[in-house]
């Protein structure tokens, strides 16, 4: 592993609350690579989809993860409902997370820094990140959202369903004996309830813009 960066950025937060988008944003204002570390566990999830494997099997996933490779992911495949429901449950095992961790750790100090969002990047993964946001949202907003994403796609989905799954989700990330979904106590905390992406990204710069001078000033 290589010597601590410049700057690691985390961003964790819900689903459809924007962190995904937010996370992009940022990592292009400040040229640095970006990972999903929610793809990671989605394509360990598609993979248990597409070999008829339980994902509550906590060590064939595990073996599944052991291995994975960051450039074979594909956003277009894996951002699916259904995967992301196999996402959520093989998310909960002890060995995946194991098997996935020093990937994330290993991206997040590689020279000059990156950008990492998911669920417990500030927590567990970059507790000692530069910078950590929590971005959230009301569920029914995130539901809204997240219907017009799938639908956009062509996958069909009612706000009502989306509204169920997300609750179960938000209930099984939460309270997963592992790294459960929270927010960091020194996170900067960005709703986006009301809030459009562009003004979270402008508010999540500035506070970047200040972490960075004052580790510049060291």
């Amino acid at each position: 592993m290589s010597d601590t960066p410049s700057l690691i950025i985390a961003i964790d937060g819900t689903l459809a609350s924007g962190k995904g988008t937010l996370a992009r944003g940022i990592a292009e204002d400040c040229g640095l690579p970006h990972l999903d570390t929610g793809l990671i566990y989605r394509a360990v999830g598609k993979a248990c989809l597409d070999g008829g494997i339980d994902p509550d099997n906590a060590i064939a996933a595990a073996e599944l993860a052991t291995g994975l490779d960051l450039n074979l992911l594909d956003p277009s495949v894996l951002r699916t409902a259904e995967v992301g429901q196999y996402a959520s449950r093989v998310a909960i095992h002890p060995p995946v997370r194991k098997a996935l961790f020093e990937l994330q750790r290993d991206f997040a100090f590689q020279p000059g820094g990156a950008v990492l969002d998911g669920r417990d990047i500030g927590t567990v993964v970059c507790p000692e990140a530069h910078v950590k946001f929590w971005v959230d949202a009301d569920i029914k907003a995130r539901a809204e959202r997240r219907t017009a994403e799938l639908l956009a796609k062509g996958e069909h989905m009612t706000v009502e369903t989306m509204l169920a799954q997300l609750q179960e989700r938000d209930e099984r990330d939460r309270n997963r004996a592992v790294a459960p979904m929270k927010p960091a106590e020194d996170a900067h905390l960005l709703d986006t309830t009301h809030l459009s992406i562009d003004a979270a990204r402008e508010k999540a710069r500035h506070i970047v813009d200040q972490v960075r001078a004052r580790l510049a000033s060291r």
